[in-house]
């Protein structure tokens, strides 16, 4: 049986914090940033918890993940 495969772009996406939830970034983090006031740039970097349906996915995707 071959080695599983970490799909990269879901490791760049995902990490698990310390309690073991599962966090991604929100969206639109790049696109025409500089145009933006500070205020709206800097909500941007935030992280939120993935959802739990998409934790099995996610975990299937990046088995390094689940330590």
């Amino acid at each position: 049986m071959p080695k599983m495969k970490t799909h990269k772009g879901a490791a760049r996406r995902f990490r698990v914090s310390g309690s073991g939830k599962l966090l991604r970034m929100k969206r639109h983090s790049s696109h025409l940033r500089r145009k933006k006031p500070r205020s709206v740039t800097r909500t941007y970097s935030d992280t939120v918890t993935a959802s739990a349906s998409s934790r099995k996915k996610v975990m299937k995707l990046v088995p390094g993940l689940n330590k």
